[in-house]
């Protein structure tokens, strides 16, 4: 069995609707893509658990929307602090209590998530996926990081106090609106000095100029995918590509259907060679050693073959059918975000 280390996944904010009983709900959950047991039978040895406070106020189905040939999903307003705070907190204690309860080890360094994965752990590091928990000083930030935050996403698609995030919709360039706020730019600042990892999915193009322009190490797309095989708002283009390419940085595949299918819809129907088809078009940009998954578990509809993480040896298996080698094949499913995430934390 291949270990494999994701890039994304929103089972936090999914646990959100009882946390009292999120541990027992994460040890079985027949509803749920990660659950502690299909994790076991399928390999699932970690990864980046996102904090994201949804919108109460949002008015559509996403995900039938996406369906359609075209679509433009309206954005839902912006979450303030008061409302977002809370939540985010509620979350890490959910994370928190997951790590009690034994069913996860929440990792700080790269010898932390080797080691739990040695031990037959999870491996999850603490993800910020939009910073509405964060305020204008940055104090909320310190005190995530003092209680492990390690990756910080400054927007999902709605726009904050930090930037702004791109639409969903199809066809669409990701050059959508303005970048990071100047509060923004200090939060990236803040980011680089406390060596946390910086997520470009979700931000317009500008946003994503704005942040390789205020690093100077590596950042990461956790769960982005190629615009020139599917021309959605989300994907990067092979000039964003290029830019990582010349910084070392890394790219998670997302296997959210309306980021992978050329049509651009969200249906579940799509064979696990379009994963290897974006995979092959990232490491033609990226090379072999910055190609990695960003699942997106419990946050969209994914590939029927691989609906949750029991079946996830589907996609190593489907590598080795392409001809992928045991080296590469390791790079792709754990060791590409290993090296990359010591490289920015610097253990």
């Amino acid at each position: 069995m291949t270990p494999i280390f994701d890039g994304h996944n929103d089972q936090l904010s999914r646990l959100l609707a009882n946390p009292a009983t999120a541990p027992a709900t994460f040890a079985q959950s027949p509803d749920a893509a990660i659950d502690a047991r299909r994790a076991a039978l399928g390999g699932f040895a970690g990864g980046l658990f996102a904090i994201w406070i949804p919108s109460p106020d949002a008015a559509v189905d996403d995900y039938a929307a996406m369906a359609n040939a075209r679509f433009d999903v309206p954005l839902p307003d912006p979450v303030p602090l008061t409302a977002a705070l809370p939540l985010a907190q509620r979350q890490f204690a959910i994370l928190l209590s997951l790590e009690r309860a034994g069913h996860v080890r929440v990792c700080k360094t790269v010898a932390d998530i080797r080691a739990a994965i040695a031990a037959g752990q999870i491996a999850a590091v603490a993800h910020m996926e939009g910073a509405e928990a964060i305020d204008q000083d940055l104090d909320a930030l310190e005190v995530f990081y003092a209680a492990g935050l390690r990756s910080l996403g400054p927007v999902w698609s709605r726009p904050n106090i930090f930037g702004h995030g791109v639409p969903f919709r199809f066809p669409s360039p990701p050059d959508t609106g303005p970048g990071l706020t100047e509060a923004g730019k200090r939060l990236i600042k803040r980011c680089a000095a406390r060596k946390m990892v910086v997520d470009v999915s979700h931000l317009t193009e500008a946003g994503f100029w704005d942040v390789a322009a205020l690093t100077d190490g590596p950042f990461v797309a956790s769960h982005s995918n190629a615009h020139a095989l599917c021309p959605t708002a989300r994907n990067l283009t092979d000039r964003q590509l290029d830019a990582m390419a010349e910084r070392g940085c890394l790219v998670g595949i997302n296997f959210a259907t309306a980021f992978l299918r050329a049509d651009g819809r969200m249906l579940p129907q799509v064979p696990l060679t379009a994963i290897l088809d974006h995979a092959e078009h990232l490491m033609a940009r990226l090379g072999e050693d910055h190609v990695a998954l960003g699942s997106d578990y419990d946050g969209a509809i994914v590939p029927s073959a691989i609906a949750s993480v029991e079946h996830l040896q589907r996609l190593p298996d489907a590598m080795a059918a392409r001809g992928y080698g045991v080296e590469l094949i390791a790079k792709l499913c754990r060791e590409n975000w290993l090296h990359t995430l010591e490289a920015v934390w610097g253990e």
